[in-house]
C-alpha cells in the first residue's frame, strides 16, 4: 500500500504574500473611525499573552503581519488540550495567565462561562459562523473559530486487502465480526476522546451507552491515552499500527491519499459523529482587554480562516473560504451529527466520565 500521510504546513513565503497583500488582517480601514485608530495607537508596544491548546498551529509570517499592523506582540502559550485549558482558565479565573484564549471547545464550553472566565465581547462573524454559536449568554463571550466532527475512520484499504467488510456503524464495533480491530482515545485524556464518549450517549441515550461500551471493551477496543498515540501509533491508515478502526475526525480521510490513484485509502462514518466547535475569548480580568479583543478578530480574518485546515487540520468558521482541492473532494463534514445540549454535558461531564472509568477498567 503507498499511502502517503499529509500533514503539511504553508509555507512562510506564502504567509509573507499574504501579509504583504494590500488588504488588513483586520478587516476593511474603511469601517474605523477615529476613535479606532486612536485606540490603535494606544496599543502599540503592548504584548497580549493567547492561552491556547498544544494543536494551535498558524504560519509565521500571518502572526508577523499582524504584530507589524497593530503594534501588539503575540505570546502563545500552549496549556495541553481543550479540558487542560479549561481547568487552567477556571483555577485562574480572578488572575489570568493570559488576556485572551482560543480552544475552549463545546464539551466544556458551558464550565467556562459559568465560572465567569471570559469577558463580553461580540465580533462580526462570517458567513456560515453563526450555526456554531453557542446558545444563551455564552454567545456574547465566545466567539467560534473552527470545527471538525469526531468520527470512527476505517482504513478502507486494510478492508479491501483482506476481503472483508468494513464497519458501517456504531453497532458493529461491538460485533465479533471486528474484535481487536478498534483503537481509540481515552474519555478522561482526550477531547476526541470525551466527544466520542458524548456520541455514544446520544446514540444509546443516558441508560444505554452503559451497555454499549462493556460490549465494546469485550470485543477488544483498545484504549489510547491521546489522539496521536491512537491515530499515528494505532492505526494501520496512518502506516504503523495494527488496527484498521480508529476513533478520529471527518478531515482526517483528507490526509490519506494513495499517490498512484490519487484517492483516499480511508474514509469517515458519518452516522458516528460529535461535532466539536473551538472558540475563542477575551478573559475577564485580563491585563490587555482591548489587544485580546484584536486577537479574536485576526482569527476571525479571511486570511487566517484560509490557513486553518491544513495548518490545524479541522473546518473554518467562515463558510466562504475555499477549501484545498483534498478537501474538497475527501473531508466531508458531517451533516447531521449526534447531539448532546451543553447544559447536558456541563451536568453530567464528571459523572459519565466517572462511571465511563469504572467500565473500562473492569
Amino acid at each position: 500500500m503507498n499511502t502517503h500521510f499529509r500533514l503539511r504546513t504553508i509555507a512562510l513565503a506564502a504567509s509573507a504574500t499574504l501579509v504583504l497583500a494590500s488588504c488588513s488582517l483586520l478587516g476593511s480601514d474603511d469601517d474605523s473611525d477615529g476613535d479606532d485608530v486612536q485606540r490603535g495607537e494606544s496599543l502599540k508596544g503592548t504584548t497580549v499573552v493567547l492561552a491556547t491548546h498544544e494543536s494551535f498551529a498558524l504560519p509565521e509570517g500571518l502572526i508577523k503581519g499582524f504584530e507589524a499592523e497593530t503594534g501588539i506582540t503575540l505570546k502563545v502559550r500552549p496549556s495541553g488540550d481543550a479540558g487542560e485549558l479549561t481547568t487552567s482558565l477556571v483555577l485562574s479565573k480572578s488572575k489570568p495567565f493570559a488576556d485572551v484564549a482560543f480552544g475552549v471547545d463545546n464539551t466544556f464550553a458551558t464550565r467556562a462561562v459559568g465560572e465567569g472566565v471570559f469577558a463580553e465581547y461580540q465580533p462580526t462573524l462570517p458567513n456560515g459562523a453563526e450555526e456554531l454559536e453557542l446558545d444563551g449568554d455564552a454567545a456574547d463571550v465566545l466567539t467560534p473559530i473552527d470545527h471538525a466532527s469526531v468520527c470512527v475512520n476505517v482504513d478502507d484499504a486494510w478492508f479491501a486487502e483482506n476481503d472483508r467488510l468494513a464497519p458501517q456503524n456504531l453497532d458493529d464495533l461491538a460485533d465479533p465480526a471486528f474484535k481487536d480491530l478498534l483503537v481509540l482515545p481515552g474519555a478522561t485524556t482526550s477531547s476526541p476522546g470525551l466527544a466520542f464518549l458524548l456520541a455514544t450517549i446520544a446514540e444509546y441515550g443516558e441508560d444505554g451507552w452503559q451497555g454499549y461500551w462493556s460490549r465494546l471493551m469485550e470485543n477488544g477496543a483498545k484504549l489510547a491515552d491521546g489522539w496521536t498515540e491512537a491515530y499515528s501509533a494505532g492505526f494501520t491508515g496512518a502506516g504503523k499500527g495494527d488496527r484498521p478502526i480508529v476513533v478520529s475526525y471527518d478531515t482526517s480521510p483528507a490526509f490519506t491519499i494513495d499517490e498512484k490513484s490519487g484517492d483516499s485509502t480511508t474514509s469517515a462514518l458519518l452516522n458516528t459523529c460529535f461535532r466539536q466547535v473551538e472558540y475563542a475569548g477575551v478573559l475577564a480580568n485580563a491585563k490587555n482587554p482591548a489587544a485580546a479583543e484584536k486577537v479574536v478578530d485576526f482569527l476571525l480574518s479571511p486570511e487566517v480562516q484560509a490557513v486553518i485546515p491544513e495548518n490545524m487540520y479541522v473546518f473554518p468558521a467562515d463558510g466562504d473560504v475555499e477549501l484545498p482541492a483534498e478537501w474538497a473532494k475527501f473531508a466531508k463534514p458531517a451533516t447531521d451529527p449526534l447531539a448532546v445540549s451543553a447544559d447536558d454535558i456541563d451536568e453530567h461531564r464528571q459523572a459519565w466520565l466517572t462511571e465511563w472509568t469504572d467500565l473500562v477498567t473492569r
